[in-house]
């Protein structure tokens, strides 16, 4: 199969959350991102180059579980920083939290404010 012809492309991935906008503005002050919509139960963030980080509000939302075994977490993000325990103090400063749970020295698990898992990672390792 080829990739020069695509179908589409990726124009926005949007986490369900419990309040769109405190994730809205926890995601824009980690990336940097604007925040470009918001509204009842939503929240948009885009940057140059890189397609839109949408948030929906759902009625009793979830968060998936960490660690997670049953794979019931389906993705997260990996974020490069200099330094991880800057980073993850930085970002805990913005609303996340630091599991017990931790799989790793060259990354850290942290939870954002809906509960969605996502790891610091140090730079230097993606070259």
């Amino acid at each position: 199969m080829t990739t020069t012809d695509p179908i589409a492309d990726l124009a926005m991935v949007t986490l369900d959350c419990a309040d769109a906008q405190v994730s809205a503005e926890f995601w824009s002050a980690v990336l940097g991102w604007e925040i470009t919509a918001s509204g009842d139960g939503y929240a948009m963030l885009k940057a140059a180059g890189v397609p839109a980080l949408g948030f929906g509000s759902v009625p009793d939302y979830r968060p998936p579980a960490w660690p997670n075994q049953h794979g019931s977490k389906q993705f997260h993000f990996d974020l490069a920083v200099a330094d991880l325990d800057d980073g993850a103090a930085r970002c805990v400063a913005l609303g996340a939290t630091v599991p017990d749970d931790q799989p790793g020295e060259t990354w850290r698990v942290l939870l954002d404010p809906g509960g969605h898992p996502f790891c610091l990672t140090r730079a230097e390792n993606w070259g």
